[in-house]
């Protein structure tokens, strides 16, 4: 058995943060998190991690992840996937749901494939949590980045085999609710235990109060390609943004690069938003840890060219975002020094309540009895010293 105690540290709890505490592990879980001093009477084999006075942090979830490292996973091999998962490992994502992007059923099922075999590989990975299907089922008015040729209405029919296909691998799956179709698959993705969200989409208010009966729990990148209050005949309406607002119960994923939500915004959505309700997602292309440059969005073989500048990726005209390059120790960091929230609180929008969301709170997103070892540790501007897995050293 492998003992391992993490001691002076700060350990990050979802509600504070614990002075004068280590924690324990044996064999991959969480033990116990006790008061020190560290008892003298261990065991001979148990290796004392001293983290020197910085913050133990539960791992990083990201729930909506495109790729990174100069990988996207749609570009449909098992090493393509994992470049890009271990490229986000090193930013503290100890689990992630890989997300796919609008395209061919051809690209899509290559990708299932490619992920089931990706599974399997444990050496120097994050968890892989599922698959998050974004797309196709999406508005071509809120398409953004999305290839516009591949957008199509949910019909049962296709729905069906992309179900099948998924081979029980599906956690996730972003759709406009407007589309005709769209409340018949969230009554089959909610039998399924499969989440609903609401994104790349226009749906008025009334549209948005239908989705949620039919199970949508959720709203894809809140803000970004989304509709909100507009004006008809003087009349206003409102849109996805404000039911996000408006219903407490509609939880929210938020990309807090500070671009693509400036922190004025952030700062506006924590003070209005349930905490418990928000999500933090990188929402990355390939272009995540990877310098300034030319880049693609989506595959390698029908990817769209962007370009990487000031830590954003740009359509080439740069006249809209064509995705984010974040990783998640960013969005931690932003959330602290720029939205203002403390610490644990930032740190429980990217573990504890994707973990919630997804179900599997019991396994993953906090430093609890019984819950994999999965820590970080690191400094007061979220600079990461160190990445553990189920116990063991990235």
């Amino acid at each position: 058995m492998k003992h391992i105690i993490f001691k002076n540290a700060r350990v990050i709890m979802p509600d504070a943060v614990l002075k004068n505490h280590y924690v324990y592990v044996i064999d991959g879980l969480i033990k116990s998190i006790d008061q020190e001093p560290v008892p003298e009477n261990l065991t001979r084999e148990t290796e004392i991690i001293n983290c020197q006075g910085n913050y133990l942090s539960p791992g990083f979830i990201d729930t909506h992840c495109h790729g990174g490292g100069g990988a996207d996973f749609m570009d449909g091999t098992v090493q393509d996937i994992l470049i890009a998962a271990r490229a986000h490992l090193k930013h503290g994502t100890t689990a992630l749901c890989p997300t796919t992007l609008t395209c061919s059923d051809q690209e899509l099922f290559r990708f299932f494939k490619s992920y089931e075999a990706a599974k399997a590989v444990s050496e120097h990975m994050p968890h892989l949590l599922g698959i998050h299907l974004e797309g196709p089922y999406f508005s071509p008015a809120q398409a953004g980045a999305q290839p516009p040729e591949y957008l199509v209405c949910p019909k049962r029919e296709h729905y069906m085999e992309i179900l099948k296909r998924g081979s029980g691998n599906l956690v996730k799956w972003s759709i406009a609710p407007e589309l005709p179709g769209a409340l018949e698959l969230g009554d089959e993705l909610a039998s399924r235990g499969i989440l609903a969200l609401m994104g790349h989409s226009n749906a008025k208010f009334d549209t948005v109060k239908l989705a949620v009966q039919h199970g949508y729990t959720q709203l894809t990148h809140f803000y970004s390609a989304m509709s909100t209050i507009t004006r008809e005949n003087g009349h206003r309406k409102l849109g996805l943004v404000e039911a996000g607002y408006l219903y407490d119960q509609l939880n929210i994923e938020i990309i807090a690069d500070g671009i693509h939500l400036p922190p004025e915004l952030l700062k506006l959505i924590v003070k209005c938003k349930d905490h418990s309700h928000i999500c933090l997602v990188t929402d990355s292309m390939r272009g995540a840890n990877m310098p300034d440059g030319p880049s693609l969005l989506g595959s390698k073989a029908h990817g769209t060219p962007v370009i990487i500048k000031d830590g954003i990726a740009n359509m080439p005209a740069f006249d809209g975002f064509a995705g984010s390059v974040a990783t998640t120790d960013r969005l931690v960091r932003v959330m602290t020094q720029k939205a203002g929230l403390p610490v644990w609180d930032a740190v429980r929008m990217a573990s504890l309540n994707p973990a919630i969301f997804l179900g599997k709170q019991d396994q993953y997103g906090s430093i609890a009895p019984g819950k994999y070892a999965d820590l970080l540790i690191f400094d007061d501007d979220i600079r990461i010293s160190s990445v553990y897995v189920a116990g063991i050293r990235q």
